[in-house]
């Protein structure tokens, strides 16, 4: 990876991790141990590209990282949404995960209810979060453009729907269109959310807004096929869960359906069309060195 795109994830990542400490108050009186699951989710590490793009987003359109500091409370807001996602994924009924992160699951930890309880804790608060953009400077209608939009890309017709027809899926039976619609509803909406959030901090035009949105829409898909051929041919150590669970499971994957050639020319397609998606906003070159780096992740 380019030492100069390292310096700013590792950084950025350190600003949305000093951010989420604070991001559910200390006064607030919590039961001890809800707050406990849900922080230990919370801070339990990952990439957070989420935030980064929302952050990323900012920057891009606007040319100046003041943008950026007025979009972190969307930036903690999707990871929340995110983070309630992965201990509602892991649960038994699920996807029945031991390990998340490098880590025992949720619940393994915390059981079944409290680890429900985290999640929907974590859901209901980044909506609290994300309105918080507005004390920053974010204008009162973009901040509720963006709360309107998370529920949308978050729910019922984006990510839960997504999870919804993943669960649904099977060898065999699931098509390649089907699948497809599996991955942008299941992961790319919370991307496409995240780049426009961005967007809507840096007052981006309609066109600009489209143009993110796009970006991660592919991005977001070539994601969740990049993570269709690492859980095939990845290391266990740097994943930080096992490998071939899909496998196990009997999921629908791309590598199942089209071969692992044809799944990595597909990352690299979705990735050229994701980058020239922005290529006119006022300083995209930070997106297009991540979309780049997303390509070539091993883990």
């Amino acid at each position: 990876m380019h030492k100069q795109l390292e310096t700013y994830l590792t950084d950025t990542k350190q600003l949305v991790e000093d951010a989420l400490r604070k991001a559910i108050p200390a006064d607030w009186r919590i039961p001890g141990r809800l707050r406990e699951a849900a922080e230990y989710s919370l801070h339990a590490g990952g990439k957070r590209l989420r935030p980064v793009f929302v952050l990323a987003a900012a920057e891009s359109v606007s040319g100046s990282a003041k943008a950026a500091e007025r979009a972190m409370p969307f930036a903690v807001a999707v990871e929340m949404v995110h983070t309630y996602s992965l201990i509602h994924d892991d649960l038994p009924a699920m996807d029945n995960d031991d390990f998340r992160r490098g880590r025992p699951t949720n619940h393994k930890v915390f059981g079944e209810a409290l680890a429900i309880l985290a999640g929907d804790g974590l859901l209901t608060h980044a909506f609290y979060a994300a309105s918080r953009a507005a004390d920053l400077g974010v204008p009162p209608e973009r901040t509720l453009a963006v709360l309107a939009e998370l529920a949308m890309y978050a729910g019922l017709p984006g990510m839960v729907g997504g999870q919804t027809e993943d669960m649904q899926g099977e060898q065999g039976i699931t098509t390649l269109d089907q699948l497809e619609s599996i991955h942008l509803h299941k992961t790319a909406d919370l991307i496409s959310f995240s780049l426009r959030a961005g967007g809507h901090a840096a007052e981006a035009s309609d066109d600009e807004l489209a143009a993110l949105g796009l970006f991660g829409r592919n991005v977001g898909l070539a994601f969740q096929i990049q993570d269709d051929i690492l859980d095939l041919t990845g290391d266990e150590a740097k994943l930080g869960k096992p490998v071939k669970s899909d496998e196990k499971q009997a999921k629908v994957t791309y590598p199942y359906l089209i071969g692992l050639e044809e799944s990595r020319l597909r990352v690299a397609r979705l990735t050229e069309e994701a980058k020239e998606a922005v290529s006119g906003l006022a300083a995209p070159s930070r997106l297009i060195a991540i979309a780049d780096y997303m390509m070539s992740r091993d883990h």
